[in-house]
């Protein structure tokens, strides 16, 4: 009989993408409710999740399962600047 376990990879990258799926879906139910207490509620769901999800790939990072570079001073001020320019194209 083969042995189906999932390894701690595996599991990690599971519950990454779920946290991920879930804030999107938060993000998403927000935009469409026209109810303030319902998109409060949704809101701080959010957070949370993306808190949870935050956490996970910090564990994954620290144990070298979630590989990153550091982004380079200019990367950040594009980054930066492209974020400014759509804010005020949307006000």
């Amino acid at each position: 009989m083969q042995n189906s376990s999932m390894t701690e990879q595996e599991l990690l990258t599971d519950l990454l993408q779920s946290e991920r799926a879930a804030v999107k879906q938060y993000a998403e139910s927000c935009t469409e409710s026209g109810c303030m207490n319902l998109r409060s509620l949704l809101i701080n769901c959010m957070s949370e999740v993306s808190e949870d999800q935050f956490a996970v790939f910090e564990q994954m990072k620290q144990r070298n399962l979630y590989k990153t570079t550091p982004a380079q001073q200019q990367e950040i001020q594009t980054a930066k600047q492209d974020m400014t320019q759509l804010q005020q194209q949307t006000w």
